[in-house]
């Protein structure tokens, strides 16, 4: 057993070069980070809807449906902020299938990790120069924050990752917020643990290098269910488990509660429909508690332009995703409209 090296790829500064975010891109940013950061932080009551794709498997249809949700956040923008999920790296459970769009820029093709951080990083620049909404991605490998660190406004730890103790002090330097999800396994004191960890400040080695963090303020749970023993999902969205969270925060001296509900995975037990009640259940349980309303500031949903899902093969249908099921475009506007009204 041994690592074979394959080859030497670009450092971030290399593809922050070749793919560059210009002035007015980074002041676009710069405006959509304080507005998020308000959100999270209680100056804003606005609520944060973080939509899109599974995962970003492709350039076209994934800028096509940011195009769509464009005027859509312009007619709610004063109740919500529309954060575009661009998922580029895809966990799996068991490492097989497809990983995302880092390692396979063609989803049929063969791995290729440089073709990939670049297409990765084009479809991020491309996303914000045409509709100037600046998006979300899953930390799923720390060594690349650097190649996205510029361009993100929100970054998700995932259910698998979120007991890694890299995961936890890299985010204590991200200058994002990181949104925490629960394990698998449920277990809150997991998720909040790593809150702790990601809000304070650590001196650990990172890409060859010693560095200090100053820890992450903005570091904050996300509820996405659970799996028990027997496989089957428990969800852990419903008012007696925001009741509960609220009181596992207040024993804990952490900055800035807040809490992110993700309407799809174990809290729908993949029933992607579902999401449209789970989300209503939610804002319900906000207009009825206002100690919840005060944590819970976004939901997470997974959306593409056309509904469910489908495998890997020659004949693919344009917008639908590749990994979980989604909700489609249509579905989604409908929804994103009655958040706002519920907001």
């Amino acid at each position: 057993m041994s690592f074979t090296f394959k080859k030497k790829l670009p450092t971030p500064e290399d593809i922050r070069k070749i793919i560059p975010m210009t002035e007015q891109l980074v002041e676009v940013k710069k405006k959509r980070d304080e507005d998020i950061k308000a959100v999270l932080t209680g100056q804003s009551d606005k609520f944060l809807v973080i939509i899109g794709p599974c995962s970003a498997d492709s350039e076209e249809p994934v800028c096509e449906y940011i195009r769509r949700l464009k005027p859509i956040q312009d007619k709610v923008a004063d109740r919500l902020i529309i954060i575009p999920r661009i998922y580029t790296n895809k966990p799996r459970t068991t490492g097989e299938g497809y990983k995302g769009i880092v390692h396979q820029p063609d989803p049929e093709g063969d791995t290729d990790f440089e073709k990939g951080l670049l297409s990765m990083r084009h479809m991020h620049v491309r996303a914000i120069r045409e509709t100037g909404l600046t998006a979300a991605d899953e930390m799923l490998y720390p060594d690349n924050w650097g190649y996205v660190s510029d361009m993100l406004s929100y970054v998700a730890i995932g259910a698998r990752s979120v007991e890694d103790q890299q995961h936890r002090i890299v985010a204590s330097g991200f200058d994002a917020p990181a949104g925490m999800k629960n394990p698998t396994s449920g277990d809150l004191s997991v998720m909040l643990n790593s809150l702790v960890a990601a809000q304070e400040s650590h001196t650990f080695v990172y890409r060859g290098n010693e560095v200090e963090t100053s820890g992450n303020p903005l570091a904050h749970a996300i509820l996405r269910g659970s799996v028990n023993k027997h496989g089957n999902a428990l969800p852990n969205y419903h008012y007696e488990d925001l009741m509960l969270l609220l009181e596992k925060y207040n024993e804990r001296d952490l900055k800035n509660p807040a809490c992110v509900i993700d309407a799809n995975h174990a809290n729908s037990g993949k029933q992607f429909k579902e999401q449209i009640r789970i989300v209503k259940e939610v804002l319900h349980s906000r207009n009825h508690n206002n100690d919840i309303k005060n944590l819970v500031k976004g939901v997470m949903i997974e959306s593409y332009l056309i509904e469910g899902n489908q495998k890997i093969s020659d004949h693919m249908v344009y917008g639908q995703s590749i990994t979980d099921a989604c909700l489609g475009f249509e579905d989604s506007e409908r929804l994103i409209y009655q958040i706002a009204d519920l907001v």
